[in-house]
């Protein structure tokens, strides 16, 4: 079976195709089109320009896609249909509709979260033990989802205001590092002492597992201004080698969050399997941190991490989730699939 994936749900245009057999999964084309570039000036992602960069970038990936395919017999369309920028997403849906269409096959839209969590069966030698714990990081979504079996949901816990990646970017601009912040705070810590800077743990020690990451972000500002005085502070910040230390204390002190409320509902609820996912996902402290807690606190389950290239938005991830969905596709379903820009997490 061989599905087409549609991803535009913030400023990745991504089109894949994806075939299982017998033996797993196998990508035949993974194409993804970045629009880093012209989003930097802004400081973050503007929807309007996102969606006029996806009309013109969507076509050409799928004409790259197929042709790095070798052009294969296409069983099934898969198409995010939410969450996302509203923009961005009807270009993706409509497009996808479109060849559903023209093509006469069946489509289905899947959940990006979902494309995230799944994105682990496409790197990982997975075994389909459940219950599983997923930890879902990205500059739109901070997550701990249970996974009870395929398609199963339960939400544990998530963000209370920002982000995880959304806080990065936002210290990233406070230290005037540039977009995305999440691969620059990461470069730059490397140099830094992570105990250099006393900042919070926002909600590490509360009884339940949701994060915030606004009150960080925030000491961040106030530790950077105490520190400088009344001088321009980023600028300072250079004079005096201070990014570096910055980045690694604020970069720990989500990490800390992070791997704490992970470890404590995987204990609680016994899961068999702990796996990472999303665009902070990528980042190489997190993944190996968060392997070393696992490994430590819970000796009888596995740690799952998808290839690095899998962690950001991408098509195969999107695609994936198809092969799991266990009801029929109806004819004309081009009819029944709509953008949702709020679209939950549904078990």
């Amino acid at each position: 079976m061989i599905i087409l994936g549609v991803e535009t749900s913030c400023d990745d245009t991504g089109i894949a195709l994806i075939e299982k057999n017998s033996k797993g999964f196998r990508i035949l084309s993974n194409v993804i089109s970045s629009q880093i570039k012209i989003h930097a000036p802004y400081g973050g992602v503007v929807p309007n320009l996102a969606a006029r960069e996806h009309l013109k970038n969507i076509e050409p990936c799928l004409k790259q896609a197929l042709k790095q395919a070798k052009h294969p017999k296409i069983d099934l369309i898969a198409v995010t249909i939410g969450p996302g920028l509203i923009p961005s997403l009807l270009v993706g849906v409509n497009f996808a509709k479109a060849l559903a269409y023209n093509w006469q096959k069946p489509i289905i839209g899947i959940n990006h979260i979902e494309g995230h969590i799944y994105a682990n069966w496409l790197s990982a030698a997975m075994t389909n033990k459940f219950p599983i714990l997923c930890l879902v990081v990205s500059g739109g979504h901070t997550q701990l989802v249970l996974m009870k079996s395929h398609g199963k949901y339960q939400l544990l816990g998530q963000t209370r205001d920002d982000a995880a990646g959304e806080a990065f970017d936002k210290v990233a601009k406070l230290l005037n590092l540039g977009y995305p912040g999440g691969p620059i705070i990461s470069q730059k810590a490397k140099q830094g002492n992570p105990k250099a800077f006393d900042l919070p743990r926002p909600m590490i020690n509360s009884n339940n597992f949701d994060f915030s990451f606004s009150g960080l972000k925030t000491a961040v500002l106030h530790s950077l201004r105490s520190d400088l005085f009344d001088t321009p502070f980023c600028k300072r910040v250079y004079q005096k080698g201070l990014t570096s230390n910055m980045a690694a204390s604020f970069q720990q002190a989500a990490i800390d969050v992070l791997i704490k409320k992970t470890i404590k509902a995987a204990k609680e609820y016994k899961v068999k399997n702990v796996m990472l996912s999303g665009g902070v996902a990528a980042n190489q402290e997190l993944r190996k941190q968060m392997a070393q807690s696992v490994k430590k606190e819970l000796p009888n389950s596995n740690f799952y991490i998808p290839d690095y290239i899998l962690c950001t938005d991408n098509a195969a991830m999107i695609a994936t989730v198809a092969f799991h969905k266990k009801k029929p596709v109806p004819k004309q379903s081009w009819l029944q699939v709509e953008a949702n820009a709020n679209l939950k997490l549904i078990a």
